[in-house]
């Protein structure tokens, strides 16, 4: 972390301030526990502090602490924008495009407050004055307790720890992905110290399934297929197998991976349609040296880190599929 980052934001951190935090659109564990934890830290330091997120955020999240909270734009817009206006700091955090946040992204660019990018995704955007940026890092939430560490030897409270633990277990997938480092254990030893209960959150997150939930994976699986020759699977889900499951917003999480847990396969993607946006959305993951990042910038407009990515794709999922095909045909050289 860089020494004029944390001298400069300590130096605002002064005197108390009105903030706002803004994870990305579609929040996941990371965004949602990075910025609740950044919420109750500056609200024990005496800050006002408000999370505005772009849209809800999956059932399995609601037990985080301090999330009954959180502002929901899409729902309160009139009162998120005077919040907005309000602010002497805006923390944007787990993203590094103001695309990330839709319609929030222009009213974050104009505003008069200082903006401040915490996040770990590659090829930020300059629409921060203050930024820490490290692509190196598992997760926005071990950012976050870096950040903590060095600005308050207090050390954690219960609540922030809780939600530490949950974005640093989400992102690194449970401790396996790459990202992973001592340095990552090390802090989740020191949640741990610090109340936050492993257990009961691994049981939170991974062991709420709903049955219909259970049906849609069972689809999913149904609709796996490998590209003849190359270790690479894809997954289709389409809106009418989305609507027989009756799908809530959070039922894919994870179901990617399924496809990387081939033996011998390097580079999974799903893709599910969206009719309400008109679009298909799409998950990349990978295994060792293969970028998806890289694939995902290139090919569908995209990005993310290097094993783990997103996408999107406007046109059918017939012609989605045959472009994910093409692209994958000329880029096999690299499996």
């Amino acid at each position: 972390m860089e020494k004029d980052f944390i001298s400069t934001l300590k130096q605002r951190l002064q005197t108390p301030k009105k903030a706002v935090i803004i994870p990305h659109k579609n929040p996941d564990g990371d965004a949602l526990g990075s910025t609740l934890a950044w919420m109750h830290f500056l609200l024990n330091e005496n800050h006002e502090a408000l999370i505005i997120s772009p849209n809800d955020y999956p059932k399995f999240l609601n037990w985080l602490p301090g999330q009954g909270q959180i502002l929901i734009y899409n729902q309160k817009k009139e009162l998120a924008e005077k919040k907005i206006e309000e602010a002497d700091l805006i923390f944007t955090l787990d993203f590094n495009a103001l695309s990330r946040i839709d319609t929030l992204g222009d009213l974050v660019s104009n505003a008069k407050a200082e903006k401040v990018m915490i996040d770990h995704h590659e090829s930020p955007e300059d629409y921060a004055e203050l930024m820490y940026s490290d692509p190196q890092m598992s997760s926005t939430c071990e950012m976050i307790y870096r950040l903590i560490t060095e600005l308050n030897s207090k050390g954690f409270t219960q609540e922030i720890a809780s939600c530490l633990y949950t974005g640093i277990m989400t992102d690194t997938g449970s401790f396996r992905y790459p990202s992973t480092t001592a340095e990552t254990h090390k802090a989740i030893a020191k949640l741990v110290e610090s109340g936050a209960d492993g257990t009961a959150i691994h049981q939170n997150i991974y062991d709420s399934s709903s049955f219909n939930r259970l049906k849609l994976l069972g689809i999913a699986l149904s609709n796996l297929n490998q590209i003849e020759s190359l270790p690479v699977v894809f997954i289709t889900l389409k809106q009418a197998e989305l609507n027989s499951c009756d799908y809530q917003k959070g039922d894919t999480e994870g179901f990617v991976n399924y496809g990387l847990s081939l033996e011998g396969v390097q580079f999974a993607c799903i893709m599910i349609e969206n009719e309400k946006e008109g679009k298909i959305k799409m998950s990349f993951r990978s295994k060792g040296s293969f970028s998806v990042n890289e694939f995902a910038r290139t090919y569908f407009e995209g990005g993310g880190h290097h094993n783990a990515a997103g996408g999107m794709s406007k046109d059918s999922m017939e012609k989605t599929v045959h472009r994910f095909k093409t692209a994958v045909a000329e880029i096999a050289n690299q499996f």
